[in-house]
């Protein structure tokens, strides 16, 4: 019996005996082109072509938002990590962001990052007067986060509310902005070297079965297809048997163990830098008798990522980077 047939056959009896910051980021969305669904598969094939972009002063987005801006906007306010993969991908630098996307050494590095002011406030709760101090043609970000700003934003400039829920919405979303600010070839640079790593990614998929948890202590989330965009991408590379149980639902330590995880990929949400060794998820978690019996505990395949990039970055650039590093560890 093959090794994939051994798995299932456990899995099949663990289930006959058995009979949360980031998944409110996401929205519920379809398995469209590739997105695949769960354990059933890759999907679709990625397509690598991509369609022309026009320069436009107004777009709608994939979720039926439109934005409009008198002139390409230069000056633009970043409010979600998004915003700043997007701005990266077309060459241009945020007027202020309250991510820490851009230190990541395959955006500015830390010390050209440390130069791009900060919004006061923090992600939950940034300070309008301070927004506006920065005079921004564009502020950008997340919907359900953010859209509370949108009235006292209002007539002193353009506030555009973004919902990704697939790497499909942030290649869209992407292209729109390549159309407002005019970097249209860029965009569709970025789009193409996007698909193509994708595309090369899907050719060479793990038989391994994968998991990407989160959390800030103990209690933890599990990354899932519709919800998390980087989520979506792994059923491509790999065997990722997660799928959405809505805003209140998890799974449990003994679910992921009865799935015998060949490679976890530990997000640690913390604040004012990366986790100190003895702070990560991936060290409070060893408590739990349960977690060393994880295959992937057991093997050394437990991956502590970088979550300003796995979590929150989700543009086409960050999703390059989580392609390379979850390929590797998948080998």
């Amino acid at each position: 019996m093959s090794r994939r047939m051994l798995r299932k056959a456990r899995r099949l009896a663990a289930a006959a005996v058995m009979g949360a910051l980031l998944a409110g980021c996401g929205t519920a969305g379809g398995n469209a082109e590739g997105a695949g669904k769960g354990g059933a598969g890759a999907g679709a094939t990625t397509d690598v072509n991509v369609r022309p972009i026009t320069a436009a002063r107004t777009v709608t987005d994939a979720k039926g938002v439109t934005v409009t801006t008198t002139a390409p906007p230069k000056r633009i306010v970043c409010l979600v990590a998004l915003c700043d993969d997007m701005l990266a991908e077309l060459g241009m630098v945020p007027a202020a962001t309250n991510s820490a996307l851009l230190a990541h050494e395959k955006f500015l590095g830390k010390e050209k990052a440390a130069k791009v002011p900060v919004v006061p406030g923090g992600f939950l709760s940034p300070e309008t007067e301070a927004i506006l101090s920065y005079k921004p043609d564009l502020v950008i970000g997340l919907g359900d986060t953010h859209g509370k700003l949108a009235p006292a934003l209002k007539g002193a400039t353009v506030f555009w509310p973004l919902q990704p829920g697939t790497w499909q919405d942030s290649v869209g979303y992407l292209r729109d902005l390549a159309a407002l600010t005019g970097r249209t070839q860029q965009g569709e640079a970025a789009e193409k070297a996007f698909r193509v790593k994708l595309a090369a990614a899907e050719k060479t998929r793990s038989d391994r079965t994968a998991l990407i948890i989160f959390g800030s202590d103990e209690n933890f989330g599990v990354a899932t297809p519709g919800r998390d965009v980087t989520a979506g991408l792994m059923p491509k590379v790999a065997d990722y048997p997660w799928k959405s149980r809505g805003v209140d639902g998890t799974y449990s330590m003994e679910e992921i163990l009865a799935r015998d995880v060949d490679v976890l990929f530990v997000e640690t949400l913390s604040f004012g830098g990366p986790a100190a060794p003895g702070q990560r998820l991936s060290d409070k978690l060893a408590a739990n008798p349960l977690w060393s019996k994880i295959p992937a505990v057991k093997n050394g395949r437990v991956h502590e990522v970088d979550a300003e990039v796995w979590a929150k970055g989700r543009g086409t650039r960050s999703l390059g980077i989580v392609l390379d590093e979850a390929t590797a560890a998948l080998r």
